[in-house]
Order: C-alpha cells, then sequence, then structure tokens
C-alpha cells in the first residue's frame, strides 16, 4: 500500500485502511472462510468479483438506501477489488432479511416454529417460500466467532427504537427490490445480510459489501425444490468438501482446515463468476 494508507482491521476477507484524507479503503482479499475458520487456501477473483457485484447492487439500490461508496479509484495495487468510502459509525447489528426458509433459520425454526422471535406457520421446509420477508437480525461476532440471531426487542434494547425499526425498515425493502431484481435474472434471493452505518448528520446509510454470494444465499429458480436442500451460488463446495471425510477434518478438533484441493479452488471461482454474470448480464474478465 503507498505512503499514507493506515492498516486499521483484517476481517475474515476485507482489509480495512484509513486513507490519507481521511476516508476508509475497503479491499476485498481472495481470501474465503467457512465454519468460522478463515480457510489457508484462496480463492482466484474473488475479491474482483465481490467488489464488483457490490457496485452493480448500490447502483441498482440507490432509490432505496444510500451508501457508503465515494469513489472505486484506489491505489494500483488493489484495482478492482477495492472502494473508498465514508467513515461511519457502525451499528453493531448484522441485519439478515429472509424470504425463503434456510441455513440458520431453518434450524431455528425446526426447533420453535420461530426465527428470531418472529413466528411462522407450521408445515415449511426446507427451502420453503416464506409468507413475507422477515427480518431476522444477528449479533456480530468477532473474526473467528459466530454471530448470535437475537430478537427485535434486543436489537432496541442495543440501539434504540427508532434506529431499530429504520433498519428493519431498511433491510426488508433492499431485500424485496434485490429480490425482485434476482428473479428477472433466474436467481432466487433466500437470505442475505445487511451492515449499516450512521452518518455524523444522523443519516443511515448501507456499509460494507451487498448482496454478494458471500453475504447472500442464492439459488437458481429453475432447480428450486423445496424439502431438501438447494444448490447455491456461494461456497457449498468448500463447506461440502470439509465435511466429508476427503479432508479429513474434524471440525470439533480445534484445528484449523486444511488447504483445499485444485477441483474444489476451481468450482467455487466458477459459481462466484456465474453468479455474477447471471445477476449483471456481463461477463467478468
Amino acid at each position: 500500500m503507498p505512503a499514507g494508507y493506515t492498516h486499521l482491521y483484517s476481517g475474515k476477507v476485507r482489509d480495512l485502511y484509513e486513507t490519507p484524507d481521511d476516508r476508509l479503503l475497503f479491499v476485498a482479499s481472495d481470501r474465503i472462510s467457512a465454519f468460522d475458520w478463515v480457510l489457508p487456501t484462496e480463492i482466484p477473483d474473488k475479491g474482483r468479483i465481490l467488489t464488483a457485484m457490490s457496485l452493480w447492487w448500490f447502483d441498482r439500490l440507490e432509490g432505496v438506501v444510500p451508501n457508503h461508496v465515494i469513489t472505486t479509484r484506489v491505489p494500483a495495487g488493489v484495482a478492482k477489488r477495492a472502494m473508498v468510502c465514508s467513515k461511519l459509525d457502525m451499528f453493531p447489528i448484522e441485519c439478515v432479511a429472509r424470504g425463503y426458509l434456510a441455513g440458520s433459520g431453518l434450524t431455528e425454526y425446526q426447533a420453535q416454529k420461530a426465527i428470531c422471535g418472529v413466528n411462522l406457520p407450521p408445515g415449511l421446509k426446507d427451502g420453503s417460500k416464506l409468507p413475507k420477508t422477515i427480518f431476522t437480525p444477528a449479533t456480530k461476532a468477532p473474526v473467528g466467532g459466530h454471530d448470535e440471531n437475537v430478537t427485535f426487542d434486543e436489537v432496541v434494547a442495543s440501539i434504540g427504537q427508532d434506529e431499530a425499526q429504520t433498519l428493519r425498515r431498511l433491510s426488508v425493502a433492499i431485500y424485496d427490490r434485490a429480490a425482485w431484481i434476482a428473479e428477472d435474472r433466474g436467481l432466487i434471493l433466500a437470505d442475505t445480510k445487511f451492515e449499516f452505518g450512521e452518518r455524523p448528520d444522523g443519516q443511515i446509510v448501507l456499509a460494507d459489501e451487498v448482496l454478494t454470494p458471500d453475504s447472500s444465499r442464492y439459488w437458481p429458480v429453475e432447480d428450486w425444490q423445496p424439502g431438501q436442500p438447494q444448490l447455491s451460488f456461494d461456497k457449498q463446495f468448500v463447506r461440502d468438501w470439509l465435511a466429508s471425510p476427503a479432508s479429513g477434518w474434524d471440525r470439533n478438533s480445534g484445528q484449523g482446515p486444511p488447504p483445499l484441493p485444485d477441483e474444489v479452488v476451481e468450482k467455487t471461482r466458477a459459481k462466484y463468476i456465474e453468479a455474477y454474470e447471471r445477476l449483471t448480464g456481463k461477463r467478468f474478465t
């Protein structure tokens, strides 16, 4: 990084720097995480794909919510994988919106017939479409930790009534707009998570990445079959291999995962590219 850029933080995927003019440089790496571990193997071009998808979505959400992006004029060494953004006071909440039943939401529904205190009708299956979009927030965990689902009342207690209601309203509105756009392109947006921050003037804006395969669950419309796990455009190849005997890895051992084989890396990269190309109609180069 050029002189004047100060490293502030590295998450599972992103590296954050302060710019010489007191803004933030978000850099998307090629790192990939699974089961709350950052893996020793990277996925080539993943950071470029995530950045391109986020920028594409930010453009399409301008009428719904403002965002933190200022410019994509960044140092040459991180070109096409970085954005210069506003500094914000971030809310300590993962704002999850769901239109379909999957993942941790499915697990919680099977135990309680509710997710984050939101009651749901009986008889729903893995992959079922929900009666309406629901807001199912979670706490933000540190790197290596696991986000914990919380109720809306707990969000109110954490950040206040007005702010909690705004985050819920924006999350549902963004999801509904994005799900409509994705379906028009042959993709189901099953669920996604957002992060929001507040500007010094009190305006709440959308931050971090948005609607990428890292933060969202996309399924091909033509293959959707409730009652079973769905094909997805994300790191499922990675999770499946790590959970298989072929990896030789025990998730409960306390030891980090092994390197990924080339085949898994290639299939995962191809899925990220396919998601980008199906959504945007552009060829990834």
